[in-house]
C-alpha cells in the first residue's frame, strides 16, 4: 500500500477518535441541561425555556459527531448470518463491494446537510418556539458529523483493499 494511503487511514483514525471521545462527554452536558431543568421545575414550579430544545441539540451532536468513532470500533450493528464465518479477506472483499450503497448515501446525504446549513446561515433561520435558538449551529454540526463519517468509510474501505492484498494496517 502505498504511504499516502496509509498516513490518510491513520489521520482520520486519529481525529475520529479525539472526536468521538469529545461526543462522549457530551453526555455530561446533557445531564447537566436535564438536572438543571428538573431541579428548576422542582424549586420554582417552571423549567427554562430552553432545556429541551438544547437538549435535544446535545443528543444531535452527540450521535452525529459520534458516528464515525462507531464505524471505526466496529460498534454500529451488523447483519451476522453469514459474516462472522467469512475469513478477514471474504469480509474485506463483500465490505468493498456493499459500501458503495454506504458512499451514495453519506454523499446524498452530505449534499442536503451542506446545503440545509447554508439555508439557515442565509435565512437566519430560527426554530418556531418560545425560545427561538437559530438552527445553522446544529445543521452545522451535522454536516461536520456525516463529513467525518464520510472519511472513516474511505479509510475503512482504504484498510479493506490492503487486507484483500495481504497488508495489515495498524
Amino acid at each position: 500500500m502505498p504511504d499516502v494511503l496509509i498516513a490518510y487511514v491513520r489521520w482520520i483514525d486519529a481525529i475520529n477518535r479525539r472526536v468521538g471521545r469529545f461526543a462522549m462527554y457530551l453526555i455530561l452536558v446533557l445531564i447537566g441541561i436535564l438536572l438543571y431543568a428538573g431541579v428548576s421545575k422542582a424549586l420554582f414550579g417552571v423549567g427554562p425555556i430552553w432545556s429541551v430544545e438544547m437538549a435535544s441539540f446535545t443528543l444531535a451532536a452527540i450521535y452525529m459527531l459520534g458516528g464515525a468513532y462507531s464505524l471505526q470500533t466496529g460498534g454500529h450493528v451488523r447483519m451476522d448470518l453469514f459474516y462472522g464465518e467469512w475469513s478477514a479477506r471474504t469480509r474485506a472483499l463483500v465490505d468493498c463491494l456493499t459500501v458503495l450503497g454506504l458512499l451514495l448515501y453519506l454523499g446524498v446525504l452530505l449534499f442536503g446537510a451542506v446545503e440545509s446549513t447554508a439555508y439557515a446561515i442565509d435565512t437566519g433561520q430560527h426554530r418556531p418556539s418560545a425560545w427561538g435558538p437559530p438552527l445553522w449551529p446544529i445543521r452545522l454540526v451535522m454536516a461536520i458529523g456525516i463529513f467525518l463519517m464520510l472519511l472513516q468509510v474511505i479509510a475503512i474501505v482504504i484498510r479493506d483493499i490492503a487486507e484483500i492484498r495481504g497488508v495489515r494496517i495498524p
